[in-house]
């Protein structure tokens, strides 16, 4: 008898195997080839810190390129695109041996197994875990746009205390000047002069001292907020402080603003993305119905002419009542993610509402301020000097109307800085708030 060959078994068996595998899906191609591209950008070299007279932009760009939030986001992105390849592909083959001993050593049988499941089982688990990596990807586009916001948020802040520093030093400056006026005329005689009115200009400049001291403390918080949230540890030297002044952001229309926050909001992008997860899953459960097989061949080594043992296992998915409870709970988590969708919808709408309220009654009180306050503030100021000047009053007046302008100013200045942190929170809600020329700005 001839002996027998164990290759051709085990050559088709190789084949069987090979026919089995699974190409990548084009989602799963391009959730790779986006999370490599975007790798590259974050681990580039270190980018030089933004100049004081840089714009904001710049500033953003830097803070979503290093920081650590911005890192983390990435790597479980990444963790979980790599982690569909392994969903597709059928499990290690397993080495077996097996003997037979008696006085001595009968046989001994070395030999290999595969467990091989289901093409179409592999593909909806792999179909899953691209939905999985997609959470995560828009859990990262979330990610790089709360740090923008907070850049932002942390830059409004640090431009209002800066200007009202700046504000509150010219006031104090000008209420020295009255004040030097004020003993003249109360040591000469001159005018209305009292040492009361010397005394409240006096009271006025040590309350400004006051306000200048807290605005300073206020000011070094701010820079140590603006720091962190540039993703720079304590220890690191201070960055450039930006000397931009705070300003109107120019918004779109209405009607556009909520157009884009429908298309591009992240966290309802990010929940409609955890209902395509859900979808995903239900088809997973269902195809716990199809069996999975286990295939092999073992060689007696002992034999001769030399034995080969194939061997074969099947699954028998004969508890329909667990499989249809998988089914079941997988549906719920679809219909919970969708209902989530519909609450978040409502909310964004209710939060829209809001931010575009405050920048309304921001513009009303700015313009209030502008067009009306401060010009007749200035006027009466301008009008006690000249009395002044030419004799017919004191100079009692003039630190008090200078004084209500630079509040104003300072009012203003608030209104500016409630206006601009409501808009920062309409562009988060829109997604235009990160550098859009940056290589790695969210896409919707």
């Amino acid at each position: 008898m001839k002996p027998f060959s164990f290759a051709p078994p085990l050559v088709g068996l190789l084949v069987v195997i090979s026919g089995c595998t699974i190409a990548p899906s084009s989602a799963e191609k391009q959730a790779k080839d986006e999370s490599t591209r975007v790798g590259q950008v974050l681990h580039s070299t270190e980018r030089p810190l933004p100049t004081q007279d840089a714009p904001l932009a710049d500033y953003l760009r830097y803070a979503v390129l290093r920081h650590p939030q911005v890192f983390a986001a990435y790597s479980d992105w990444q963790a979980s695109v790599l982690a569909i390849a392994p969903t597709r592909a059928l499990p290690d083959p397993q080495l077996t041996f097996e003997a037979d001993v008696s006085d001595m050593l009968m046989t001994l049988m070395p030999g290999l197994m595969f467990d091989i499941m289901t093409p179409g089982k592999r593909r909806a688990m792999a179909n899953e875990m691209t939905a999985v990596s997609e959470v995560a990807y828009r859990n990262y586009v979330a990610t790089v746009l709360r740090t923008a916001a907070d850049v932002r948020k942390a830059w409004v802040e640090l431009a209002f205390v800066d200007e009202a520093l700046r504000l509150r030093q010219t006031a104090l400056r000008s209420l020295g000047q009255s004040q030097e006026l004020a003993q003249i005329d109360y040591t000469t005689g001159r005018g209305m002069g009292s040492l009361a009115e010397t005394v409240r200009i006096t009271n006025e400049i040590e309350k400004l001292r006051s306000d200048v001291a807290v605005l300073e403390d206020r000011q070094r918080a701010a820079r140590m907020w603006f720091k962190s949230a540039m993703g720079m540890k304590m220890a690191e030297p201070d960055p450039n402080w930006p000397a931009a002044p705070l300003t109107a952001t120019v918004l779109p229309a209405e009607d556009e603003i909520w157009r884009r926050a429908s298309a591009a909001n992240a966290s309802l992008a990010q929940m409609r993305a955890m209902v395509d997860m859900a979808v995903a899953s239900i088809e997973v459960a269902q195809k716990a119905k199809t069996p999975d097989f286990t295939v092999g061949a073992m060689v007696d080594l002992k034999a001769n002419p030399l034995m080969v043992r194939p061997t074969a296992t099947m699954t028998l998915p004969i508890w329909r009542e667990k499989i249809e409870a998988n089914i079941a709970a997988a549906e719920a988590r679809r219909d919970a993610s969708q209902a989530r969708v519909s609450a978040e919808e409502i909310n964004l709408a209710a939060e829209l509402a809001q931010m575009l309220y405050m920048v309304r009654e921001a513009d009303q009180m700015i313009r209030y301020i502008e067009q009306t306050a401060v010009p007749g503030y200035e006027r009466m100021s301008a009008s006690a000097e000249a009395a002044y000047q030419s004799g017919m009053g004191g100079a009692s007046m003039i630190p008090e109307y200078k004084l209500m302008v630079v509040n104003m100013r300072i009012e203003r200045l608030s209104a500016l800085r409630e206006r601009e942190i409501a808009v920062t929170n309409l562009l988060l809600m829109t997604a235009d708030i990160a550098p859009t020329d940056s290589p790695i700005s969210p896409k919707s």
